[in-house]
């Protein structure tokens, strides 16, 4: 079992307020932070063994979809840990699609045949109404097999066929760990021929910034001293291009501001979406890579997202 005591989060304390008037998307920690990968750049450390946030059931989260409806939401994604560790992970979805779009974010290496045929009959009543995103940060298994354990690769690689084949055109997430910008266009090309070769001809692909925080500050540090949005920064910002603007994060403990932050317990925001309908303060330092990527949580797979790194 995972340590899950509080560490101390060190906040900006004259950080400007994110102005939020409505939600337009909810986020659901459906497979909380139990994952069956250990991915070494992970934002909120996901393991087999880190229970401090547990799976949802269709019960728990079925109010949660009631409420986001009332408040005029529209779309849905579901994240984790592994959402597809969660036995009730196809239920959820398939309630989900009775009030909005819905978005599952996984690593497709459990996708059983009874998944995947389930998966098949959603997509079937569905169409474009529910998306795949699936995680993969190597075009070979020397590339990705390092980051995110061994066979990975194969597995992933696996699920995404299995997908296709059913008619799912899964958008393909890749995490920038290679560094430098230069070599951004040749790491996409290297995914497309990979993704071709499998028989995904039109691949989707969209590349991620590091969040410094979670597993990556073992693996590579975290943010310098530097790394803050200032009051200054916001002038003239349209505050729309940040997730918190318009989106929360239900867990099983609570309504987060966001998904990135599941590891910040000053960004639980209250028990009910209503009650965290209101501005937020810009305090944590992942923050500042939000402030500079614009939608990085979002579905948009624009070349847009292989902009310079930031501190």
């Amino acid at each position: 079992m995972q340590d899950t005591s509080i560490t101390l989060e060190i906040l900006n304390p004259d950080a400007p307020d994110v102005s939020t008037v409505s939600l337009e998307t909810v986020w659901v920690q459906v497979g909380g932070t139990i994952c069956n990968l250990r991915c070494d750049h992970c934002f909120i450390s996901c393991s087999p063994e880190n229970d401090k946030f547990g799976f949802m059931s269709l019960e728990f989260v079925q109010p949660y979809l009631e409420e986001a409806e009332s408040l005029g939401v529209k779309e849905f994604y579901f994240t984790g840990g592994e959402p597809f560790a969660n036995p009730e992970m196809c239920d959820i979805l398939e309630a989900a699609l009775r009030y909005g779009r819905a978005t599952v974010l996984t690593n497709a290496t459990l996708l059983r045949p009874a998944t995947i045929k389930r998966l098949e009959r959603i997509f079937q009543t569905a169409g474009e109404s529910v998306e795949i995103r699936v995680s993969l940060d190597g075009y070979t298994a020397e590339m990705n097999d390092p980051i995110r354990g061994k066979g990975s690769f194969d597995r992933t690689m696996d699920g995404i066929c299995k997908l296709v084949e059913c008619g799912y055109e899964p958008i393909i997430t890749i995490t920038r760990t290679w560094g430098c910008s230069e070599k951004d266009t040749e790491v996409l090309a290297g995914f497309r021929q990979s993704l071709i070769a499998l028989g995904y001809m039109e691949p989707r692909l969209k590349m991620l910034p590091l969040l410094k925080i979670g597993a990556e500050v073992d693996r590579a540090g975290g943010y310098d001293n530097q790394a803050w949005i200032t009051r200054e920064m916001m002038e003239g910002y349209d505050h729309d291009n940040l997730l918190c603007s318009k989106s929360r994060l239900v867990t099983d403990q609570g309504v987060w501001v966001c998904p990135i932050l599941l590891d910040s317990p000053t960004a639980r925001m209250g028990d009910t979406l209503a009650e965290t309908v209101r501005d937020y303060p810009l305090r944590h330092q992942a923050c500042y890579t939000c402030y500079h990527y614009g939608a990085i949580c979002s579905n948009e797979t624009t070349a847009a997202s292989t902009a310079s790194s930031t501190s």
